[in-house]
């Protein structure tokens, strides 16, 4: 999978001129949208077919600051997965530098249930078991 690269905006830095930690969140959605759209499934796609994917648990740790019109390269990575939920890895560098590492935890729901995403969507499913190796 190619990295998605999220340029740093001047709004999305604080008074000091550091990237404020907010919006690292922001650009972990914005790189697993990307993630899932080259996989071939989006999340236009899910919704359509009636599932949502909330979050359940994010975690960061920074590593050093970003700054305005830093380009941070997301890799986005598949940490978890069983047939409810799904972890992803992202690891967020500027040049060679590892500026942040998280995590996100999401589960599928469909009508406000759990639902067996190896069930509900097995091209989706062996996509992502493909990605793992």
């Amino acid at each position: 999978m190619t990295p998605y690269t999220h340029i740093v905006r001047y709004y999305e830095c604080d008074r000091m001129g550091i990237t404020h930690h907010s919006n690292y969140v922001r650009f972990m959605e914005e790189a697993r949208i990307d993630w899932m759209d080259q996989l071939g499934y989006g999340f236009e796609r899910m919704e359509a077919e009636g599932i949502v994917s909330p979050v359940m648990a994010i975690d960061l740790q920074f590593k050093q600051p970003t700054t305005f019109k830093d380009a941070i390269r997301i890799e986005v990575s598949i940490r978890e997965m069983s047939a409810l939920k799904i972890s992803f890895a992202y690891t967020m560098s500027v040049g060679d530098a590892v500026v942040c590492t998280a995590s996100s935890t999401h589960c599928f729901l469909e009508n406000n249930r759990p639902v067996a995403i190896e069930k509900r969507f097995p091209e989706l499913y062996q996509a992502i078991c493909a990605l793992r190796g």
